[in-house]
């Protein structure tokens, strides 16, 4: 019997291991997932601001693998979270989707019956979206 608790209780954390593996994947693949459908038009795969539409726009774009660079070294989580929610005034010319409220447009869409906090929803799409362009900063 003690053998057969300790057998579910081992399965149980093997489960919940491989289970916080595979979110931290996918939240990995959400910022890119992020990047590469609401960003990678205009901004490129690369991130580097030659996109497929980066020659219908006014201004040129930045180059999204130097933000940290620009920055002293460190990538300026706060300033890039503003510029895509679209609140601050760091956003840019209004070439730039408000992508704020593009997701909590998105959220109430997808869950409009369940109680939920869009703030967060909203949230971590952005988050997620930093952390990949911080994979894409050139060391």
């Amino acid at each position: 019997m003690r053998s057969n608790g300790f057998l579910m209780s081992f399965a149980a954390c093997a489960l919940c291991s491989m289970t916080a593996t595979a979110l931290a994947q996918a939240k990995l693949d959400l910022g890119k997932r992020e990047f590469e459908t609401k960003c990678a038009v205009c901004h490129g795969l690369d991130g580097k601001g030659k996109g497929p539409y980066a020659e219908q726009l006014k201004n040129p774009l930045p180059d999204l693998t130097q933000l940290a660079r620009k920055n002293g070294g460190v990538f300026p989580v706060s300033r890039t979270y503003e510029t895509i929610e679209g609140a601050g005034k760091g956003h840019g010319t209004r070439d730039m989707p408000v992508w704020g409220m593009d997701y909590t447009i998105q959220a109430a869409e997808a869950l409009p019956d369940m109680p939920y906090n869009q703030a967060v929803y909203v949230r971590t799409r952005i988050m997620s979206l930093l952390e990949y362009l911080n994979q894409l900063q050139v060391k």
